[in-house]
Formats: structure tokens, sequence, C-alpha cells
């Protein structure tokens, strides 16, 4: 017979999970996707405990699955668009102009912005970081920029747009669920992305203007720019792919159909800029860009450096495979402890200790963050918190915009952390370096979290509800149960 399981086998699903990955992925380094099914092992033992059968626990990892197919899909298409844009040039481009411009002192605040501006045009922060967040990994490269330094940057500047960007799943997931509307909860997050986002392009040009500049070579500079010059005919037309994203952002077209629109437009600009063929174009989508390509006369593959070979050699749908299969083993796990009742628990057990405002918002907080690190999506943790924590906003008279803020700020902004989860995944295959790395440098995805907690303390950036009369003062509000 079905029940409920206890807050000790509930919290213990975590914490197996936790301490697999943490010793297995982070001290032994073996594959984190048979420590994801070694945990689903163990919550199918809890599920068994509590009077599952295999065919419920099966079911529910099928409908997690089934919910995380939209991101499966943009994981594709962000592959086929990489390669497609390295055949096209129109990634070579930004390295190529990139590394003539951009300044190294002010390297990382420079990325920040550039990504910010792309995510929140296109909604995306995987798009962005996969299109102008790879040139920049190269640029840093070169300019002898520390690469976590750089992928932290470019991580915060892309979830940054995709925080605040009305084109972004999460954007428009949190206020429907909280009943918000979509431009009042844009506008209530500047109250924590704001301040985050600013405090962290101070700490960029500081660290920027203190790095040495002597670790700049230029010698190695001007060999790269002299190999993307013998394997690409520059021109304007190389930025056609990137004008489809922009346009289709514009008129909110679907994601997925306006990257693949952009791939084939990039495949045509590659032919008829570069002379590539028109069969390497579809291998690009499939496999990725490979300098074997070039056909040019007098072109030598073997003369190109290995820099270059490896800023260019990559893309493709099979390059996200491994991605993919992660999902797959991470949502086995989820979708047991999800419909086992474990998380209801442990929610359960934060929901019942709420009494103040900055009580309610750190509840907010810490199961948001319990979901993203157990789940490695934001969106059922904003599904779940949304539905389970609505009310209690509202009996506390504090306005569902306060809901739906902090929402986003311990999930989508926290997301990137998850080593496991399918952000950190993302992350490490297309920037080649992992949460464990590069964290301390995405300053704005834990700063928000601390604001949200500094706001709930000083009741500053809190929203009240208006009733009739006064309106309700939640730091005296009654307990809620």
């Amino acid at each position: 017979m079905k029940r409920k399981p206890t807050l000790l086998e509930s919290v213990s699903c975590l914490v197996f999970m936790g301490v697999a990955v943490g010793v297995g992925f982070g001290y032994f380094k073996i594959g984190i996707q048979p420590l994801l099914i070694l945990s689903a092992v163990y919550a199918a033992f809890i599920g068994k405990r509590v009077g599952l059968t295999w065919d419920e626990m099966e079911k529910g990892i099928s409908v997690r699955l089934g919910n995380c197919m939209p991101a499966i899909f943009i994981l594709f298409a962000v592959g086929i668009v990489i390669g497609t844009w390295v055949y096209s040039g129109t990634v070579p481009m930004m390295i190529y102009y990139g590394l003539k411009m951009i300044n190294p002192s002010f390297f990382l605040v420079t990325a920040f912005v550039i990504v910010a501006i792309v995510s929140t045009a296109t909604g995306t922060a995987w798009g962005s970081t996969a299109t102008a967040g790879v040139a920049l990994m190269g640029i840093a490269a070169e300019l002898g920029v520390p690469l976590p330094m750089a992928a932290g940057a470019i991580i915060a500047g892309g979830v940054f747009g995709d925080k605040l960007s009305p084109l972004s799943d999460t954007t428009n997931l949190a206020p429907m669920i909280t009943g918000v509307n979509l431009f009042d909860h844009i506008k209530h997050m500047l109250y924590t992305t704001i301040p985050a986002s600013v405090i962290a392009m101070v700490v960029y040009v500081v660290v920027g203007l203190n790095r040495e500049a002597a670790t700049v070579n230029d010698a190695n500079i001007q060999a790269l720019l002299a190999d993307l010059d013998s394997i690409y005919q520059w021109n304007v037309f190389m930025l056609l792919p990137f004008a489809v994203i922009f346009w289709g952002a514009y008129y909110k077209k679907p994601t997925v159909p306006v990257m693949l629109l952009s791939s084939a437009v990039a495949v045509v600009v590659g032919m008829l800029s570069n002379g590539f063929g028109f069969v390497d174009g579809f291998q690009s989508m499939i496999n990725g860009f490979n300098v074997s390509m070039v056909h040019a006369a007098g072109f030598d593959p073997s003369a190109i450096s290995d820099t270059v070979t490896k800023l260019i050699n990559r893309g493709g749908i099979f390059s996200m495979t491994t991605i993919a299969v992660t999902i797959i083993c991470g949502y086995a796990f989820a979708g047991i402890v999800e419909v086992a009742g474990c998380l209801d628990v442990i929610l359960a057990a934060f929901y019942s200790k709420v009494s103040k405002v900055w009580h309610l918002i750190g509840v907010t907080i810490l199961g948001s963050a319990a979901i993203v690190f157990t789940a490695g999506v934001a969106s059922i943790s904003i599904i779940m918190m949304g539905t389970l924590l609505k009310d209690a906003y509202a009996k506390m008279g504090l306005h569902p915009k306060n809901l739906s803020r902090t929402l986003e700020d311990s999930g989508t902004m926290l997301l990137p952390f998850v080593p496991w989860g399918v952000s950190g995944i993302f992350y490490l295959e297309v920037l080649g370096v992992g949460p464990g790395s590069f964290w301390i440098w995405a300053i704005p995805c834990y700063l928000c979290v601390v604001f949200a907690m500094i706001y709930a303390f000083t009741g500053f950036g809190i929203e009240k509800l208006k009733k009739e009369g006064n309106p309700v003062n939640p730091q005296t509000a009654v307990n809620v149960k």
C-alpha cells in the first residue's frame, strides 16, 4: 500500500545524490551519467519502500522526460547553429575582429555586456553563450584572460538576458504561475538584477585593470589572425545568420525554427562566401565544422595551428549527445523522487516554519535551490514552488510579484551552478569550463539571492498587497500554516 515518504527518507535521496556526485565526480572523476543512474537506483529503493510499483516510477520518469523535450530540441538546434555558424564564418569573424578591437583590460566587462545584450534580444542564455560566448572564449584564450574568468562573465551575461528578456521561457513561466503581469514581473526583477550586475561589472573592471598586460602574446594573436584569413573570405554577409536570430527575437518567432532558419542561411553564406562544399554544409550540421572542408587552392590544413583547429572544429548535433544522455539519466532520478512524493514532504517541512517575510522568502530560495539541484532545470522549481507558495504570499500581505521575482533569483540564476544539471553540462561542453571553476566569476548569479534576502529583512523592494484601508504590514502578519 502506498504511503508518504518520511522526511528522513525524502532528504536521504538528495543526500545520496549529493554524496555520489560530489565524491564520484568531484574526487574520482567518474562520469556524471553512471552516478545519476546510481542515484536513481537509490531513489527507486525509496520509491519501493513507500509502495510505488516500477510502472509508476517509469511513468514518472517518462512524464519528466516529456516535459524536457523542448529543451532537448533547443540543444540539438544549438549544435546545428554552432557548426553552421563556424562554416559560414560568423563565429570566426566575431573572433577575428574581436581580437583586433577588444582591450584585454576591459575584456571581462565587455564580454558580460555583449552576451547580456544578445541574450536579452534572443531570450536564450544557451544560444547567446553558444554563439557570441564561444567567440569570446576564443578571444580570451589569445588575450591571456583566464578561461574560468571569461566563462563566468559570459555565463553571467547570458543568464542576465535570459532572466530579463520577455522572450525567455522562464521569464514568461514565473509570472504565469503566480498570476503577475509579464512586464511588472520584469520591472520587479530589476531590484535584484541591476545592483548584482553593477557590482559584477565593477569587479570585472577592477580585475581587468589589475591584470598584467604582458600576458598578451601578440605574435600568437597575429598567427591566429593569419590562419583565419587563409580559411575565410570576410564579408558583411557573414552577419546574416546573426541577423536572422535577431529578426526572430523581434517578431517573437518560435526559437527552434528560427535557429534552424539561421543555420540554413549560414550554409548558403558559407558556400557563396568561402567556396565550401554543399555537402559539407550539411555535415557541419551533423558532425560540426572541420578544417578539412576547406579546399581553396594552395591551402594546407596541416599548416593550421592547433589553436585554430580546436577553435573552429566544433558544433553539430552529435556534439550535444552527451548532454542529452545526461538529461535522461538525471531525469530518471528526478522523476522517481517527484512521483514518490519526496519533494512535497521536504517542502512541507519548510513551509510549516514560516512566520515572517524573511522566513517566506528564505523558504522560497531554499526550496527552489533544492529542486534546481535535484532536477537540474529551473522550470520545475518555478512551477512547484510557485504553486505551493502563492497562497502563503497572499496571506502574508505580499504581492505575488515578490514570489515571481524570487523564483527566478533562486531558479534561473542558480541553474548554471549545478554540475549535473542541463545548463552546467551545456556550459562545460560549449565553453570547456565547468561550474566548479567559473562559479566565483558568475557574480550576479549568486548576488541576486543575497539581495533577495537583504530586501526580505529590510522590507526594501518588497511590494505589499493593497487592500481597503491601510496596506498590510508583512512583518506583523499572522503565522502562515
